[in-house]
C-alpha cells in the first residue's frame, strides 16, 4: 500500500543526494500530490480542537485541510528570514507545525540554520510534529544548497513531504512522504483507506525514469532555465519599476513576491485587473494571510514563461501601474 518498492528506493536515493534527507525505503509513502500528503497527516495526527501552527502568510490549501478536521489554526508571523520561531506557542495540544523552510510560500524566505535548530528543539520539547513541505527545494540560485530540516532531525519529529509536480509537470499528481517510523503504519493505513494506491503505471514509468538518471538531468536543465528566467525578471523589474517595488524570495523557487510601494493595499485588485486587460496574469497574496498585511503584494511566477514573454509582461504591468496611479 506504500507504493512500488523500486520507485520508493529511487526516491530515497534521490533525496539523500539532493536534499540530504535520511530515510529508509520503508519510510517512503507515495501519494497523489502534496495536497494528499497534508490530508493524510491531518487525518492521522489531528483531532477537534488541536492546535496547528501555520506560517503567516501561508499556503491556503493547508489552512483549509487542517480547518476541515476541526484544528485550531495558530498563525506565526514570517519575516525576511522566514518563520519567527521565537514566537512559537508552548501550550498544550499543539500537535503540528506546517512549514516551508527552504522557500517559504509565498514570501520566498529561506529559514537559516539557527532557526531550523530552534524549530526542532521546540518540536522535541512540546511533542509536536513538523510537517516540512519542500515543494520546490531543488531550485536554489544563490549561496550554497540548503539541506532539509529533516536532515537535522535526531528526534523523529519531522514529516517530510515532496512532489514531482513542480520538477516534472503539474499533471503528474504524484508526491511522497518521508514518515517518522512511529507514524508509518498509521499514515500507510490512512492512504489505503483513502484511495488504495497511486497509479501503478505512473509509478513504474517514473521508477525507470529515475533509475536511468533522467530526473537528475531534468532538474539540472530546469535549474539552468529557471535561473535565466529569474535573471530576466529581476532585470525587467529593475528597469521598469526601480525603487518603487521591493522584490522578495528571488534566491530560490519559481516565483517572486513583489511589494508595490506606490500602490495602496486596496488598489491591488485594480492593478491585477488592469494587467489582465493586457494579457498579464499576476496574483495577490491577500488570500494567504490570516490578517491583512496592509501592503500591495503580487506573486510573479516565471518557471513556465519564456524570457521574451517575461520582458513583455513586466512592461505591460508597469503601464498598468502607471494608469492606476494616474486614474485610481
Amino acid at each position: 500500500m506504500e507504493g512500488d518498492a523500486g520507485l520508493r528506493a529511487e526516491i530515497a536515493s534521490y533525496l539523500r543526494r539532493s536534499r540530504a534527507v535520511h530515510c529508509s525505503v520503508e519510510q517512503i509513502l507515495l501519494v497523489n500530490g502534496s495536497q494528499q500528503a497534508l490530508d493524510l497527516v491531518a487525518r492521522v495526527l489531528l483531532e477537534q480542537g488541536d492546535a496547528v501552527v501555520l506560517e503567516d502568510p501561508h499556503y491556503q490549501g493547508a489552512r483549509e485541510i487542517f480547518g476541515s478536521v476541526g484544528a485550531r489554526i495558530v498563525p506565526i508571523p514570517v519575516d525576511r528570514l522566514g518563520l519567527e520561531v521565537a514566537r512559537l506557542p508552548h501550550t498544550a495540544r499543539v500537535r503540528l507545525a506546517h512549514v516551508t523552510p527552504s522557500h517559504q510560500f509565498p514570501t520566498g524566505a529561506i529559514l537559516p540554520l539557527d532557526r531550523r535548530l530552534a524549530l526542532l528543539a521546540w518540536a522535541e520539547k512540546t511533542g509536536a510534529y513538523i510537517l516540512e513541505d519542500d515543494y520546490d527545494g531543488e531550485f536554489r540560485y544563490e549561496g550554497r544548497p540548503v539541506e532539509a530540516v529533516q536532515a537535522l532531525d535526531r528526534a523523529g519529529r519531522v514529516i517530510y513531504a515532496g512532489t514531482f509536480s513542480r520538477i516534472l509537470f503539474p499533471s503528474l499528481r504524484m508526491g511522497y512522504v518521508v514518515m517518522p517510523p512511529p507514524l508509518a503504519k498509521a499514515l500507510s493505513r490512512a492512504k489505503w483507506i483513502t484511495d488504495r494506491h497511486t497509479s501503478f503505471l505512473q509509478q513504474a514509468a517514473l521508477a525507470d525514469f529515475m533509475r536511468e538518471g533522467h530526473l537528475d538531468r531534468s532538474v539540472r536543465r530546469s535549474r539552468v532555465r529557471n535561473a535565466a528566467r529569474r535573471e530576466t525578471l529581476l532585470k525587467a523589474l529593475e528597469a521598469h519599476f526601480g525603487d518603487s517595488v521591493e522584490v522578495r524570495g528571488a534566491g530560490a523557487g519559481t516565483h517572486v513576491l513583489v511589494h508595490f510601494r506606490n500602490v495602496a493595499a486596496n488598489q491591488t485588485q485594480a492593478l491585477i485587473d488592469r494587467a489582465a486587460e493586457s494579457g498579464v496574469g499576476v496574483y495577490s497574496t491577500a488570500q494567504y494571510y490570516m490578517k491583512p498585511s496592509g501592503r500591495s503584494e503580487l506573486i510573479l511566477g516565471y518557471g513556465a514563461i519564456p524570457e521574451r514573454d517575461i520582458k513583455d509582461g513586466i512592461r505591460h504591468l508597469h503601464k498598468a501601474s502607471l494608469r492606476l496611479l494616474k486614474h485610481p
